[in-house]
């Protein structure tokens, strides 16, 4: 199996190089990757729970789903593969904002992303992939804030942090 790639950027968001997935994650190098949120027309958010036998933050809740682009593929299309792949469903995505952030984690290893931060709107249920996913729910926004400060070792730490500017984000927008 050939591990999966992610594209170095600049803060510019300018692509410099590949590099090993893994090896990105323990040197703390930038790179793209992106965050989609779905809601539903009860403006709810679809949380999912990392599957239990992931390698860092298992059955952590997060956003719909986030990864890494592939080489030559465009925010909207990795961003589309991914929900598809992890929630096995398709829907329109928008791209909202991108923000650099880092997050080191506790195995060592630490997300250091130019992240792309998108919106998608669904009102069915997904088909999770168990490989990826152990559960989902459907969340209001201002229960998602209040429980992640009473909760927090419940959240992955990336999504405290990506919620964080997208619920600033919703706040100075109108969507």
């Amino acid at each position: 199996m050939i591990e999966e790639q992610v594209i170095l950027v600049n803060e510019q968001d300018e692509p410099i190089g590949l590099m090993n997935k893994l090896e990105a994650h323990e040197k703390a190098i930038l790179h793209r990757a992106f965050s989609v949120f779905v809601l539903n027309k009860n403006n709810e958010i679809m949380l999912q729970q990392r599957a239990h036998h992931k390698y860092h933050s298992p059955l952590l809740w997060t956003n719909t789903c986030c990864s890494h682009q592939r080489n030559g593929e465009t925010n909207i299309q990795a961003g589309t593969r991914r929900l598809f792949e992890e929630m096995g469903f398709k829907t329109e995505l928008k791209e909202l904002f991108h923000f650099i952030y880092k997050a080191p984690f506790d195995n060592g290893l630490t997300e250091h992303e130019l992240d792309h931060v998108m919106i998608g709107y669904y009102n069915e249920g997904p088909k999770i992939n168990e490989d990826e996913v152990e559960s989902w729910k459907w969340m209001k926004i201002e229960d998602v804030k209040t429980d992640m400060l009473q909760n927090p070792n419940i959240y992955t730490v990336w999504f405290k942090i990506i919620f964080d500017e997208f619920y600033h984000y919703l706040e100075d927008h109108k969507l």
